[in-house]
């Protein structure tokens, strides 16, 4: 494997998708990427943390080769992380929401770094944000340092939660381009 194999790999799972391009090219589209917090997004990511009674709830978004937060409640300061340690670029291989209870029990996630190392990632629970046209381009998550259960009622409520968050992205776009194709 080279370099570039290793981080679009994750124990063995190919974390690029067959419609990669098209997906990073919508993601693109948005101008969303490195831009600063945003309140929509903040509220939505801690009230995640609230209504799920988790520590940690993040928006992010899966780029080439990074995975960017666009919000993050409980890991601030990070950015972003290496795609190839985020279990964000497996969330957006799927179209239902991936959810690990115990990711310690694991075997494809036991040599990933923010389970195996200081961090001690136990729970992830990760819905699609999925554009109108069906590409994943990131996710709405939760994490805890300690397994939980997530019930079918929960996966639902995630998946409400990322609609939610896709709608603000959608509007975000439309009234940035709204503005630049407004004559001044």
């Amino acid at each position: 494997m080279t370099g570039r194999d290793i981080h679009n790999t994750f124990i063995g799972v190919n974390l690029i998708p067959d419609n990669e391009e098209e997906r990073l090219q919508k993601l693109k589209e948005y101008e969303i990427l490195d831009t600063p917090q945003e309140g929509a997004f903040n509220h939505i990511a801690a009230m995640a943390t609230h209504m799920f009674k988790v520590p940690i709830a993040l928006i992010s978004l899966v780029d080439a080769d990074r995975v960017w937060f666009k919000a993050n409640v409980g890991l601030e300061g990070v950015r972003s992380v290496p795609r190839g340690e985020s279990l964000c670029s497996l969330a957006v291989l799927n179209s239902a929401p991936t959810i690990f209870q115990d990711a310690a029990n694991e075997p494809c996630l036991l040599a990933n770094p923010l389970v195996s190392g200081n961090f001690g990632l136990r729970f992830y629970a990760g819905a699609p944000l999925v554009t109108a046209d069906g590409l994943n381009i990131g996710t709405m998550c939760l994490i805890d340092k300690q397994p939980r259960e997530f019930t079918e009622s929960d996966q639902k409520m995630l998946v409400n939660l990322a609609s939610i968050v896709m709608d603000e992205i959608e509007l975000r776009y439309l009234r940035r381009k709204v503005s630049k194709d407004s004559p001044e």
